[in-house]
């Protein structure tokens, strides 16, 4: 991969972002990044974030020849400056263009949502992997999956990646031979421009609650929802459940940049929608190991697609039937067919969703990565109807530096659904997690659920296993298979709750 200055420069004039050029050259750039420690000879530094001078000095250093920045740092350095209005933007626009527009070889489904995106990509990934004979890459909260050797499968360490490590792995994804990439796309993304100028092949908007709001995030509600359908903008087709919050807001959002035959509906049997459906689903059969629903066309356009039928899904909870619904419309799209959802959505296995872990006197236990109130109310719900639970007894903790919307939330599902909760430790930051956690308990009504606190995340969930009855049920919520606590800036290495749950086990 190379690019020359002067395809930098016009990319940059021809977007409005270029404000000028300091000691400009004629250069080649052999190498992006915006990390210092990773620049090497020619490369094209890019000063973005929490960026401190001295980055770009050791940038320097290492054999950087030129910058990309918001503002002029010729006093710290002689190399070339470039001086731009936004440098994310800039950033995502050159970064396509050094590794040679890789979108344009891959068809894109990208799904955003309060809850459901991962869950939804992987049921989507799984179908489309059949029907392309595993040309998939998947971009995922859990997973980053580039080709289908063990080398090219990884942990992500943010839902949607910078647009710099984005474009390269979807160019990793294309020379490992895949054709099609499932990806989750955050609000953040949308907010840190990491996804600038990017289109969509389909893009899915599954639902929408209060979250994310709070420093370090989105300050507003109204912020949050703007950049979720920005998704809805930036993709050819797309996807909608019908049972969102602020439908309306959405689906006027997505009539005014796409053609109707391009917009695709889906509910539940029975739900109130102000438009017409395509898609409406109805739960079959449901239990804690499988999820039965039938599908049926409604309109001209949904019908051509000849998805109606009845599927069964590995992955539990009648609240998952909506996210495998949209796969199921979505992997249709990019050409799968019926046999192939039918098929897949039997197999499907996510790695920290719906864990469960038997015990032999004690309770049986779930691990899940609900996080906020909706997923949270849903797990717990479902759980306790589904085994008509003795008690339920819960750990939970909530991130520190975002998230902070989320916290009244939780006392709200703990009220409803839970009789015992251990309030701990998860991803403090740089916040105290005791704090937090007192927090939480502000929202939380003691004549209903018991609290205890116990920040040590490990030691909270051998109290809540060893406390349980046989008959109880003991939900591990919010960091599933995470290896990482983040704490001050660090990931500090964690086993894992589905680890941490399994050794106490064997233990007992």
């Amino acid at each position: 991969m190379a690019l020359n200055i002067i395809e930098a420069l016009t990319l940059l004039k021809e977007h409005n972002l270029l404000v000028e050029v300091v000691n400009n050259q004629s250069l080649t750039f052999g190498k992006v990044t915006y990390d210092s420690r990773k620049v090497s000879s020619d490369t094209l530094f890019f000063c973005k974030g929490n960026f401190k001078p001295e980055y770009l000095v050791s940038a320097v250093k290492q054999g950087a020849t030129a910058y990309v920045a918001e503002k002029n740092y010729e006093q710290q350095t002689n190399i070339t400056g470039i001086i731009v209005k936004n440098v994310q933007e800039a950033m995502a626009l050159i970064g396509a263009a050094f590794y040679d527009y890789p979108q344009n070889e891959l068809f894109i489904v990208a799904y955003t949502g309060t809850k459901g995106k991962t869950t939804s990509a992987y049921f989507a990934e799984h179908i489309l992997r059949r029907s392309t004979h595993n040309k998939v890459a998947l971009f995922s909260t859990i997973d980053r999956v580039l080709g289908n050797e063990p080398t090219q499968r990884f942990k992500s360490d943010l839902t949607t990646p910078e647009s710099l490590d984005l474009f390269h792995d979807m160019r990793q994804a294309v020379n490992n031979g895949m054709t099609h990439l499932v990806m989750e796309v955050s609000s953040q993304a949308y907010k840190r421009q990491r996804v600038y100028g990017l289109k969509f092949d389909v893009g899915i908007f599954l639902n929408i609650t209060t979250d994310h709001i709070g420093r370090n995030e989105h300050p507003t509600f109204e912020d949050y929802l703007f950049c979720k359908e920005q998704l809805l903008v930036n993709s050819k087709s797309v996807i909608i459940n019908g049972e969102t919050d602020y439908f309306d807001d959405v689906y006027y959002t997505a009539k005014a940049t796409s053609q109707p035959e391009n917009i695709f509906v889906f509910a539940r049997k029975g739900a109130k929608v102000n438009v017409p459906l395509d898609f409406e689903y109805r739960n079959e059969l449901e239990d804690l190991h499988r999820s039965d629903f039938s599908l049926q066309a409604v309109s001209s356009k949904a019908k051509n697609l000849a998805l109606d039928g009845k599927y069964e899904s590995s992955v539990p909870g009648d609240y998952n039937e909506g996210n495998a619904v949209s796969a199921i419309i979505a992997s249709a799209l990019g050409g799968a067919k019926c046999a192939d959802a039918k098929e897949e959505l039997q197999k499907v296995h996510i790695p920290g969703r719906m864990e469960t872990i038997k015990t032999k006197n004690n309770g049986t236990i779930y691990v899940d990565y609900a996080h906020n109130y909706a997923s949270l109310k849903a797990l717990f719900s479902f759980l306790r109807n589904q085994t008509h639970a003795g008690k339920v007894i819960a750990v939970v903790g909530c991130p520190g530096d975002k998230g902070i919307s989320r916290r009244p939330g939780f006392g709200k599902a703990l009220n409803e659904e839970v009789n015992h909760v251990f309030l701990t430790t998860d991803d403090p930051g740089f916040e105290d997690p005791m704090k937090i956690a007192q927090e939480i308990d502000s929202y939380i009504n003691h004549e209903r659920v018991e609290v205890e606190y116990e920040m040590d995340r490990q030691k909270a969930i051998e109290k809540a296993i060893k406390m349980s009855n046989n008959d109880d049920i003991v939900v591990l919520a919010g960091k599933g298979e995470d290896p990482y606590q983040k704490v001050k800036g660090i990931d500090v290495p964690y086993p894992s709750d589905v680890n941490v749950a399994k050794r106490i086990v064997e233990e007992l």
